[in-house]
């Protein structure tokens, strides 16, 4: 092994133990040469005892100022090296601890100028790159922000097949009951593969031009998909072929849809045709002067039932294909009013919090409709409008009342006949209530007032706060060129995928039946965390939790009563983090207790695995400090008091360390997973490695 190799205090170690060798050696040569000098055999025992105290003392004198060099030199300046190094790579801005260094003379406070100095140029340097792309921020988050919400499935694919980007809409297309899409994932782990490879080979063969349609199912339930594909032309993004986009839309909802109505529609002929073939027969009977009798009336009656009841199916089938949306009552209510303002209507108008699921613009029509019909043709007075939960569950009304005598049903029936301005031909408010699968009528209020009610027939209630988008965009698109390669030991560290884990349990005995309570996870690609693809699930342990372990974690019994069990959490888990390097503080501890469920999990989680505190240990020596708290307050991390000890706190925090600590590994000349297994084997002794 060459001597660079080792670290300094090593060094420093072996420094010593030849200087005390070397020493010991020149007294036995200086004692020996004497002896043969004084030709005397009787001093022989007297040479002896002189070589063993003055060996034993100068042995005891260099191991006391090794200690004390090692101490307050060699670890001094190990630990300083560290400290520069971290806020050489990691960006950390708190001070080096100078009293570690006091016995280095001006190395300290020079160290120390030196870091602030580099931060102070660095938040420089910041501070200008973010004025800089701060336009640059803002258009790509308003371009996420557009992708969020299309309607359609928009995927973003690199030529390997790996995901770049996907928008919330495709998230509710792909995702099954165990994973989500997530980026850097293959594509065909959740839409089958053959029409997608095969549009791919078309489109790059130039057959169909810049872009193609395509029908193609997931891979897990078998949905039918309509898909376009269309191919990025980007030379320089095509390490491994170019990278296509593909919009997607459900075409299995509609097709049942579009069946149901074809089988209403051919019900409605079949069951219409034979009443009425028969009513001929029975005229044609009657005209060569056949007694009419009651076969007539029996088929009128039928013919009559069939109508009627084709007619509610009709009804309540229109209601389910129309278009809704999910509303806030306030807004529509601002809606009526405001078009009622324009016609010079006042209305006092008010609204619980509710969400509505309906056409709100075909309902604020009908509604404004009725409110200026009332004010002008029946001459009401004093008009109010107000939406509120309806005494049915799940449903909310509309009121419009005002100040006079009840609207005759005659009336509000030419009304509800007549087209409304919503940009539709013949739309008229019985249209609308037909689509909606409600209806409309009046009824004497109170103290000389009437009212008309309208029926909304889904409502819930608003919550307070901002609602939380579910349909964010995510993406990457520097993978477009990421290098997509099958040997692990020479992929840089940057481009590999991780999973960090946190687990939480009932106690730190997982060969003596202790089981996980909580796991959570987030993923890191392409060097950064992503913030939109994490796992967070409380898991039912099946034995009770101990008071000491819930003082720890703030986990109680109650709150994992009704959780899934480890088989079925576990198994998500697995998915979440297929294809990843799984990281964790204190790995075996979180990797035994999955171990132990790998069968009923029915997945091995043969996933290689990396340690924060073995990587701690390459880079800042086996005597430190390795905790979870040591080392993020090192890396200038801070854990919320009240994340700590929680399994995504802690995962959180783990992760963010790792970020930190990939610079600092590369600036030792630790670049590939080949490289950090060789270094962190070298520190076997303090925890076992997983690979």
């Amino acid at each position: 092994m060459k001597l660079e190799k080792l670290n300094l205090r090593l060094r420093v170690f072996l420094f010593f133990a030849f200087l005390a060798l070397a020493c010991v050696a020149v007294i036995f040569g200086g004692l020996t040469l004497g002896y043969q000098r004084a030709q005397t055999p009787q001093a022989l025992s007297g040479f002896v005892l002189a070589g063993a105290v003055s060996g034993f003392g100068v042995l005891g004198l260099v191991t006391w100022v090794w200690f004390l060099f090692d101490e307050n030199v060699a670890r001094a300046i190990q630990r300083l090296a560290g400290g520069l190094l971290t806020r050489a790579h990691a960006d950390v801005i708190d001070g080096i601890d100078q009293d570690a260094a006091r016995y280095l003379g001006d190395l300290a406070p020079a160290a120390q100028a030196v870091t602030e100095n580099l931060s102070e140029t660095r938040q420089k340097l910041a501070a200008a790159v973010e004025r800089e792309t701060e336009q640059l921020a803002q258009e790509k988050a308003r371009l996420a922000a557009l992708l969020a919400d299309v309607p359609e499935g928009v995927l973003l694919s690199s030529g390997a097949h790996q995901l770049v980007f996907y928008n919330g809409s495709s998230v509710a297309l792909l995702a099954d009951d165990d994973a989500e899409p997530a980026l850097n994932k293959s594509v065909f782990r959740y839409l089958r593969p053959g029409p997608i490879k095969a549009a791919y080979q078309r489109l790059r063969a130039g057959e169909e031009g810049a872009s193609t349609s395509l029908l193609c199912a997931t891979a897990k339930e078998g949905r039918v998909l309509s898909a376009r594909m269309r191919l990025l032309r980007q030379h320089d993004c095509e390490i491994n072929g170019p990278g296509y986009v593909l919009t997607l839309r459900d075409v299995t909802g509609d097709l049942a849809v579009h069946m149901g109505r074809e089988a209403l529609l051919a019900d409605i002929f079949d069951r219409i045709r034979r009443p009425a073939a028969n009513l001929q027969t029975v005229i044609d009977a009657t005209a060569e002067g056949a007694p009419l009798g009651d076969a007539l009336a029996d088929e009128v009656s039928s013919l009559t039932r069939s109508v009627a009841e084709l007619g509610a199916r009709y009804d309540q089938s229109r209601a389910s294909w129309w278009p809704k949306g999910e509303h806030r009552a306030a807004d529509i209510v601002d809606g009526i009013t405001a078009q009622l303002a324009h016609d010079d209507i006042t209305v006092t108008a008010d609204a619980d919090k509710l969400r509505l699921v309906c056409d709100a613009y075909q309902i604020v029509a009908l509604v404004a409709a009725m409110s200026e019909y009332l004010v002008r043709e029946q001459g009401a007075a004093v008009l109010s409008l107000l939406i509120s939960p309806s005494d049915i569950a799940g449903e909310a009304q509309i009121t419009i009342g005002w100040q006079g005598g009840p609207l005759p049903f005659g009336t509000l029936d030419r009304w509800l006949d007549r087209p409304l301005d919503v940009g539709v031909a013949d739309m008229t408010g019985r249209a609308v209530l037909q689509a909606h699968g409600t209806d409309m009528w009046p009824e004497p209020g109170k103290v000389g007032r009437s009212v008309l009610r309208l029926p909304i027939r889904q409502a819930q209630p608003e919550t307070d706060g901002p609602a939380v988008d579910p349909r964010a965009a995510i993406y990457d698109f520097d993978l477009l060129a990421a290098d997509v390669s099958d040997d692990l030991l020479s992929t840089p560290l940057r481009d590999l995928t991780y999973v960090v884990f946190d687990t939480e349990t009932t106690g730190l005995l997982p060969e003596q039946g202790d089981e996980i309570v909580q796991i959570a996870g987030v993923r890191l690609v392409n060097g950064r965390r992503v913030a939109g693809e994490s796992f967070d699930s409380l898991v039912n342990p099946g034995r009770s939790i101990p008071p000491a372990s819930t003082k720890v974690h703030g986990i109680t019994e109650a709150m994992v009563a009704h959780a899934d069990p480890i088989e079925s959490v576990g198994r998500r888990f697995h998915r979440f983090a297929e294809g990843a390097v799984l990281i964790a503080h204190n790995a075996p501890f979180d990797m035994a207790f999955l171990k132990r469920h790998a069968r009923g999990i029915g997945a091995s989680f043969d996933n290689p695995v990396l340690d924060t505190v073995l990587l701690s240990a390459v880079l800042y020596g086996q005597t430190e400090k390795h905790t979870l708290d040591a080392l993020t307050e090192r890396l200038g991390i801070a854990i919320p008091p009240d994340l700590r000890h929680t399994a995504m706190g802690d995962t959180v925090a783990t992760a963010d360390a790792f970020l930190k600590m990939l610079p600092i590994l590369k600036g030792q000349g630790i670049e590939t997973f080949g490289d950090i297994l060789t270094a962190v084997r070298r520190h076997k002794r303090l925890l076992e490695d997983l690979n």
